[in-house]
């Protein structure tokens, strides 16, 4: 991966994109990855997926497909109250882990991944 800068030149970014079952809607992009301290953005598994095809998103994550300097590569747009991050992963790279997901998790199965009972004790605070 590589990370943008308003001039137009790139430089190399450590960075992972990970899935869990438990958390079936979500897909989280570590940055700095497998540093000590990677700075975590989680967003909609759906987010990343159509962003392979059109521009997507609103708010903190955008997601861009084939961005005019890297015709290749998937834009990830991640912005903060401190500025923005302009992050470009290889199509090829997205699509194999989309790819992936979806084999653990097939599109509008999600809710068939999610134990109910744990998310409210987590929600609520309760310890059964």
């Amino acid at each position: 991966m590589h990370i943008s800068f308003p001039d137009g030149l790139s430089a190399p970014l450590p960075a992972e994109l990970h899935y869990d079952t438990t958390d079936p809607y979500a897909v989280r992009l570590s940055l700095g990855a497998p540093l000590d301290r990677p700075v975590d953005w989680v967003f909609a598994r759906s987010l990343l997926s159509e962003g392979l095809r059109r521009p997507t998103g609103s708010g903190d994550v955008l997601v861009i497909p084939r961005h005019r300097r890297h015709r290749y590569s998937v834009r990830i747009v991640l912005r903060s109250p401190a500025g923005a991050a302009l992050i470009d992963i290889a199509e090829s790279e997205v699509a194999s882990f989309l790819w992936r997901t979806f084999s653990l998790v097939p599109p509008g199965t999600e809710n068939l991944h999610i134990d109910i009972d744990r998310a409210l004790a987590e929600f609520t605070g309760r310890r059964d």
